[in-house]
């Protein structure tokens, strides 16, 4: 039997008791929400995995990330917290030192980790640099523009790159703020819309091809990939795309070869190494005409609504309510 979870709750912790009893309920703080632009997938992610855990009989409190959630922390005394905050503020590694700094273990990864994956320029240099393959790319900062003129700078651009483009945010996800451009009036365009969201903007060669997503999950024994996901969308895999239903179809496992298929899970978990991530992540690829991987993009808090890929994956590789149980059970960051 489960209860719902309060505050001024005061039941025991169940610290000790989960140490001598790995079976039993653990108390857990989801932590979701924010103020990113990502806030309300982040609490769609956070209540879809509190509900799991509840069903499991775990003693499971939601907590929307403000300025009462360090007290809240405190009074709740969780065995585990599962960080489920979307966007630049929940991946950047900076809540992830408040719970190091708490000494609270917490599902995901360490903040090191996070600050690799989470700056797109850099999750793509770590992962060249263990042979995964990412198209060419530029990182701007929005005041070039002022200074060289964007004319000039974008006309540099699009010669030493070439178009098509795709333009995105330093951090964040979801497709916020991402276009794909293919002459240069699309290009200013998508600079203008990238530039709502950071202050600088990754131009990336466009890769065309098979969009997967193929989670990796680590609960002990090391990192190993879920099936992947075939995203195929009407139009861009935008914001609208993943989170309103009937603009994109998914397929579990992939339409493709075998072969393909393993390759890229190979490189999925290449991926979640050389970041250094903990309990999972979602890399993001494109498979070329010649069935050649692609990194994109990689996740640390991977999206967990009714109508996310990581639940898809988890869903299609078997049991997701035990894996979810035992994601918390083995929490990759401990103090």
């Amino acid at each position: 039997m489960h209860t719902e979870s309060t505050l001024n709750n005061e039941e025991p912790s169940m610290s000790d008791t989960a140490e001598s009893n790995p079976d039993a309920p653990l108390r857990i703080a989801v932590l979701a929400g924010g103020l990113s632009h990502e806030r309300d997938v982040s609490l769609r992610s956070g209540h879809r995995v509190a509900s799991v855990l509840k069903h499991l009989g775990h003693n499971v409190l939601v907590m929307d990330v403000d300025a009462r959630t360090i007290a809240s922390l405190k009074a709740f005394s969780p065995d585990v917290v599962w960080p489920l905050v979307h966007g630049g503020h929940g991946e950047d590694g900076g809540l992830q030192n408040v719970l190091i700094a708490l000494d609270l273990p917490y599902v995901g990864t360490h903040s090191d980790g996070c600050q690799r994956a989470s700056f797109k320029p850099t999750a793509k240099a770590s992962v060249r640099a263990a042979g995964v393959l990412t198209p060419d790319s530029v990182t701007l900062p929005k005041a070039y523009f002022s200074q060289l003129g964007a004319q000039e700078v974008l006309g540099v651009v699009a010669g030493h790159l070439g178009l098509p483009v795709v333009v995105k945010p330093n951090q964040g996800g979801s497709g916020l703020g991402v276009s794909y451009a293919e002459n240069a009036d699309e290009l200013r365009t998508a600079m203008v819309s990238c530039f709502a969201y950071d202050e600088r903007a990754l131009i990336e060669r466009y890769v065309e091809g098979t969009e997967l997503a193929v989670s990796v999950v680590d609960t002990g024994d090391g990192p190993h990939a879920l099936p992947a996901v075939e995203v195929v969308s009407q139009g861009r895999y935008d914001f609208d795309a993943r989170y309103n239903p009937g603009r994109s179809e998914y397929f579990v496992p992939a339409r493709v070869d075998d072969s393909v298929q393993a390759r890229a899970q190979e490189m999925a978990v290449t991926v979640h190494r050389a970041l250094g991530l903990g309990n999972l992540s979602r890399t993001d690829l494109i498979v070329d005409a010649e069935g050649q991987p692609w990194f994109i993009d990689a996740n640390v808090i991977p999206g967990m609504t009714e109508v996310s890929l990581f639940p898809m994956a988890a869903q299609a590789a078997g049991d997701l309510p035990k894996l979810y149980d035992d994601i918390v059970r083995h929490p990759a960051v401990r103090p």
